[in-house]
């Protein structure tokens, strides 16, 4: 009887043989159920982050005010918003003014009712840390009495420190401005929801990083339902012998590895609620993330439910292809066939052609929507190929060994039968490594515009910001954050941009500073000075003819001396000095500000070291002045992290090291079984007379030699693919030995499993392991 009867038939009775084998039976239907459930959890938990970055991005869409179309006149349900938003230690705080100019004005996400002013609704987080000694000197900033929590609705993170205030008054600012000047006029929070387009980089990356967790899991999945080999093979003769033919053997072998995928869903399943109860941990740009946010779409669920199984299938089918199942025993094929090494080759010749560009672009679909599919599967085709020739290349190595002591001689003895086993053990690991090294090596290349900002040594370097809509001067400001405690130096300037040869900036933008003689030799190092004078930096010369924007929207024109000098160069090693003091540099004689509109008031201020809380001092007395005062320390983190790379950058190690671990799990459970599978060979080793140190180095070096050549090719297609990427988008090599603190994981991975078969192996090989029944 052949057809689908034939097949549920069969399939049913080698489920029941995974299951009621006995002790044996379970415990391997156990090791495969724990390998393909590493496996299905990965799966899952790369299925489930496009869905939390979308419920994020929905939830930051819904409480966003937009300064696009802002509404000129109050009305019974508009709401005045002004942004309070500061930084405490390190960590944002978004914080927001609110005022209901009706009845029917709206209310931010999450928030029950509006605060009174005076009051504040806070996120969870936010309320724990003003509550701690940890935020002393935060209470002392947000002076308001909590009446209530922010729910869920209108956080990003659970740990986001998120804040509403009540105000009595705010001025609304300039509806023609896009800078946030004053309160925005709103009625309703939610704006349409519109995907963030992704860099060309970072589209390179998500398609690389779904490629190498794509084939980690296929290896894991494929070592994982090839357990029990040898006992699977007897079984399978005794149903020859009972009158079973090959066909139906096969498929009843294809029952047991389906029962075990089967079982491995369901424990991939709770692994993967395990796992997403840890998301509050993984943060994105310092917040982190809602455990319900990690679930893959019923779309992917459904698929990674339907293709788990059948792959297991089709793996268990395509392992007995060189198997000749008879009634009296199972005859795999003695005198093996060359391995071919073209086809071998062929997989990643493909996937370079795929991914290196023609003339700068990638061929044909660079730039559109399939753009990602091609970079994942010209990825996922060099690292099967890197995968496809470990066995080749084993083969070829060990055939040309001789000689040497024992353990190596049984080692490379062993390789030279059947070194497919071992080089399937290390695959995975591989396969992570030439992934790792690959984005190692395209991040190093696509993020070198962002270097770190570093301190000079004598104190941190901050500026303190506040608008000038209608003009004005950074005189009391400048009075009012110098004599806050731990500020040792300051000076202020007021900044604004002018227009070269029209308005508008269709000639171009010219940055202007005005302040006194004093602030512009702390800030640029002039020499000589008095009021009236102007000099002139970078993208400035004299006689430029220049167009200001006054108070009245009209357009003053002003004109650059003649006799301006040139300023000196900024001072590199001088924090105080890289400001951003470029331009033209006036004094109050030359340039009156009071008449400008859209300027702003800027004063630099050293900080103390020896003070600690010194820049959390600065930022209460800021508070005090006003919340349009924005201070910002400009050492204090990489200037990466506010970019999109830098969750990346944070990601990629711990990344790395969860796969690894997850592989070298499923690794651990292969050289478990393998070395059980071979118990009675073992036994009869030490009955003879074998030392067991010498079974134990033997099993060292048939781990150790196919690890180091697939370093080698992890190494070599790691660095393929990760040149390919940065050819893709135009970039050179930055690094060519990212790889080593990769490599160094692969092996001390290698390194712990083979330590950790050893207990096991003493175990077995003791003489009773030559008992048979």
């Amino acid at each position: 009887m052949s057809g689908p009867r034939a097949w549920a038939r069969d399939l049913a009775m080698g489920a029941r043989c995974a299951v009621t084998g006995g002790r044996e039976g379970w415990l391997r239907t156990a090791l495969t159920a724990a390998g393909v459930g590493i496996g299905v959890a990965l799966l899952l938990v790369m299925a489930s982050v496009p869905q939390a970055l979308e419920a994020r991005e929905r939830r930051a869409a819904a409480r966003d005010v937009s300064l696009d179309g802002q509404l000129t006149r109050p009305g019974p349900a508009t709401l005045l918003v002004q942004d309070a938003g500061t930084e405490y230690r390190g960590r944002d705080i978004t914080g927001s003014l609110l005022l209901p100019e009706g009845p029917r004005a709206p209310k931010p996400p999450g928030v029950a009712e509006f605060p009174r002013p005076g009051e504040m609704t806070v996120s969870p987080a936010l309320a724990a840390l003003l509550r701690s000694g940890e935020g002393e000197l935060l209470r002392e900033r947000l002076p308001y009495r909590i009446t209530g929590t922010i729910g869920r609705a209108g956080l990003l993170g659970p740990d986001e420190l998120v804040y509403y205030a009540g105000a009595g008054h705010l001025v609304p600012g300039d509806p023609d401005s896009r800078s946030r000047q004053g309160a925005v006029r709103v009625d309703d929070f939610a704006r349409v929801h519109e995907p963030h387009p992704m860099r060309t980089e970072l589209r390179l990356l998500a398609a690389m990083a779904c490629a190498v967790v794509l084939m980690s899991v296929a290896v894991l999945i494929a070592t994982a339902v090839r357990f029990g080999g040898e006992r699977r093979d007897l079984r399978l003769a005794a149903l020859r012998l009972v009158g079973a033919d090959s066909r139906m053997t096969r498929r009843v072998a294809a029952g047991e590895a389906l029962s075990g995928s089967l079982l491995g869903l369901v424990v991939g399943t709770g692994l993967f609620f395990a796992v997403r109860g840890f998301a509050p941990w993984v943060r994105d740009h310092r917040v982190g993330v809602f455990p319900s946010d990690v679930a893959p779409g019923v779309t992917a669920a459904v698929g990674i439910a339907l293709a788990v199984p059948v792959a297991a299938v089709l793996v268990s089918l395509f392992a007995l292809r060189d198997v000749a199942i008879e009634p009296l025993g199972v005859v795999r094929e003695t005198a093996r066939r060359p391995r071919r090494l073209w086809w071998r080759l062929l997989l990643p010749a493909v996937g370079l052609a795929l991914l290196i560009p023609v003339d700068g672009k990638a061929p044909g679909l660079y730039g559109g929507w399939l753009f990602g599919y091609q970079v994942a599967i010209g990825s996922a085709l060099m690292l099967a190929g890197v995968t496809a020739l470990l066995p080749w290349l084993v083969g070829a190595f060990v055939a040309r060994l001789r000689g040497g002591p024992p353990s190596w001689q049984l080692a490379v003895r062993r390789l030279q039968l059947d070194g497919g086993p071992a080089s399937r053990a290390v695959s995975g690991i591989i396969v992570a490594v030439a992934g790792a090294i690959s984005l190692q090596l395209l991040l190093a290349g696509t993020n070198v515009s962002f270097p770190l900002v570093e301190e000079d040594g004598r104190g941190k370097v901050v500026t303190a910001t506040v608008p000038l809509p209608r003009g004005g001067d950074a005189g009391s400001l400048t009075e009012r954050l110098a004599g806050t405690a731990g500020v040792r130096k300051a000076a202020g300037r007021v900044t604004f941009d002018a227009f070269r040869d029209g308005r508008g900036g269709r000639g171009g933008i010219v940055p202007v500073s005005v302040a006194d003689c004093a602030s512009l030799r702390d800030l640029a190092g002039i020499g000589p000075c008095r009021d009236g004078d102007v000099f002139v930096g970078r993208f400035a010369r004299p006689g430029m003819e220049l167009q200001l924007q006054g108070v009245d929207e009209k357009w003053l024109p002003w004109k650059v001396p003649d006799s301006a000098p040139a300023a000196p160069e900024p001072v590199r090693d001088d924090a105080f000095r890289r400001t951003g003091v470029d331009g033209v540099l006036a004094t109050p004689g030359a340039l009156d500000t009071h008449r400008l509109r859209a300027a702003s008031a800027v004063v630099t201020l050293r900080l103390d070291p020896t003070t600690p809380e010194a820049l959390e001092y600065l930022r209460n007395a800021a508070a005090r002045t006003g919340p349009r005062v924005d201070v910002v320390d400009t050492g204090q983190r990489p200037p990466e992290e506010t970019t999109d790379y830098w969750p990346l950058l944070r990601a990629l190690p711990a990344g790395a090291a969860l796969t690894l671990a997850l592989i070298a799990a499923s690794l651990t459970l292969a050289t478990y079984e393998q070395l059980r599978e071979r118990k009675r060979v073992l036994a009869t080793l030490s009955a003879f007379g074998t030392r067991t140190s010498t079974v134990a180095w033997s099993v060292v070096w048939q781990t150790a030699i196919p690890v180091l050549l697939g370093m080698t090719l992890a190494v070599t297609g790691g660095l393929a693919l990760g040149w390919a990427m940065l050819r893709v988008v135009s970039r050179p090599v930055r690094d060519w030995f990212a790889f080593l603190p990769v490599v160094g994981w692969g092996l001390g991975v290698v390194a712990l499993i083979t330590a950790a078969a050893l207990p096991a192996l003493w175990r077995l090989t003791r003489p009773d392991g030559l008992r048979a029944e």
